[in-house]
């Protein structure tokens, strides 16, 4: 029997755990510089410390939250912290740059675990009614995270070095892992004693892999074979999940669920057109500017507080208004912001960067939080799990595909070389090309976005 949970206890430490995951992302930004001088790490091999905890994170999500359902979303939730909190904090022991990258891989694999259902417990404790409120405060702390990460980031970096961002970090998901247990006292297993899928499991991780691992290495052709190969293994999940009977993912939701299948792909084009923005601009302000960590920090805190802001009363609005009409307004301006910084020069003023940064939160504050209320209430509540590490699936291979584009660009423009002033100018055509392909795939997210506004979330609920 299900025990009385105080909801707002619950979204509490559910905020606190999707704090951490941000704040280091945006946070870590800061101190690449720092750790590739301390590492002597090139442009390229910088990139992977943040693109193999994007790629862990993202191919394990799905897996995760199905083993969820069979063992428990709060066993899981609580054992993901864990995992992040150590490996986090053993990152600052690094005595290596590869070191640092497998620890991040570690990293991830705890994220995973616990973002594949933090989002499936917030839905199961909060009604419809509701919902849209609890999601737009969730986001709004994930956007709070992205707003101070590059502050604290920042000034822990200057003042104690980067080793102590990893420090504080592992210790706090340690510390709110340990207020999990105490404070989710139920447990949420919808599928219980069903069977798990390793070989659906295997074919999909492996796919998943393949494209982003192959999308970072273009335009060599060694990527080329790896992203042929991941989509065969992805043509060839489809089919065998099609036929088993319990499904590590049923993909019928997508084929069934318009809704939810259109809610999925404009997350994916979001996320892709957005996450590096934070990367390159933070190469941008500290090599190509000459900012500190703490001084490139405080310019960049301005897309996250702007972030936090709207997605808040955009929660709360999507609960109200037809959330389809905000996410595809919210991906116009993201546009607008894009298009902006393919003009970037090293002797563009401050004011018009800030300009573009508030544009790229507005609209992203204004996307996220009724995205998330789309997906999650176009699904029965038994695929909350699945459409829940769907949603972060997409958001952190759109992630993985926007370093991707970042790292393509300087692979292209720089090599894996160490940015130095004369490598300035070719870092620049790195940074424009980064933002063109951005521009583009941000175009076809708003178009595909545009399709669900004359759809009623209600009429296209999943009935599997």
């Amino acid at each position: 029997m299900q025990k009385q949970i105080n909801k707002n206890l619950a979204l509490f430490v559910l905020c606190l755990a999707s704090f951490l995951v941000p704040f280091m992302g945006s946070a870590i930004n800061l101190s690449l510089p720092q750790i590739s001088k301390s590492f002597s790490m090139g442009a390229v091999s910088q990139s992977w410390i943040a693109t193999i905890y994007l790629i862990t994170t993202a191919i394990f999500q799905v897996p995760f939250s199905r083993l969820a359902d069979l063992l428990g979303r709060k066993k899981m939730f609580v054992s993901g912290l864990m995992l992040f909190g150590i490996s986090t904090f053993l990152c600052g022991l690094s005595s290596s740059g590869a070191m640092l990258i497998v620890l991040r891989a570690l990293s991830g694999l705890g994220c995973a675990m616990m973002f594949g259902t933090s989002m499936a417990i917030l839905v199961s404790v909060f009604p419809s009614k509701n919902r849209g409120k609890a999601i737009g405060i969730n986001t709004a702390v994930v956007y709070f995270a992205l707003a101070s990460g590059p502050f604290f980031g920042g000034m822990l970096t200057h003042h104690f070095g980067w080793q102590s961002l990893f420090f504080l970090i592992g210790f706090l998901g340690f510390a709110v892992a340990i207020f999990a247990v105490a404070t989710l006292k139920n447990e949420w297993t919808e599928a219980k004693g069903e069977h798990f899928d390793y070989l659906g499991s295997a074919i999909y991780a492996f796919g998943l892999f393949s494209i982003i691992f192959g999308f970072s290495e273009l335009p060599d052709m060694f990527g080329f074979v790896f992203i042929v190969t991941g989509i065969i293994c992805f043509t060839a999940f489809v089919f065998y999940e099609l036929k088993y009977k319990q499904p590590v993912f049923n993909v019928r939701i997508f084929s069934r669920n318009k809704v939810f299948g259109l809610s999925c792909l404009s997350a994916l084009l979001n996320y892709a057109c957005t996450a590096a923005v934070a990367f390159m601009m933070s190469l941008y302000l500290q090599y190509v500017r000459g900012f500190t960590s703490q001084s490139a920090g405080l310019i960049l805190i301005v897309q996250a507080c702007v972030q936090c802001l709207v997605a808040l009363y955009a929660g709360r609005l999507s609960d109200r208004l037809n959330p389809s009409t905000l996410a595809t307004s919210g991906m116009t301006v993201i546009v607008a912001g894009l298009a902006g910084l393919i003009f970037i020069s090293p002797d563009t003023s401050m004011e018009i960067i800030i300009l573009l940064l508030f544009l790229l939160g507005f609209g992203f504050g204004l996307f996220s939080s009724p995205n998330s209320n789309i997906i999650m209430s176009s699904v029965d509540k038994k695929y909350y799990g699945q459409a829940s590490a769907t949603m972060g699936t997409m958001r952190l291979t759109g992630q993985a595909f926007s370093m991707g584009i970042a790292t393509m660009a300087i692979s292209m423009s720089i090599g894996d070389k160490v940015i130095v002033p004369e490598l300035h100018a070719d870092f620049m055509k790195s940074f424009h090309i980064t933002f063109i392909i951005c521009t583009a795939l941000c175009i076809l997210g708003t178009y595909t976005s545009s399709f669900r506004i004359k759809k009623s979330v209600k009429h296209e609920s999943s009935n599997i």
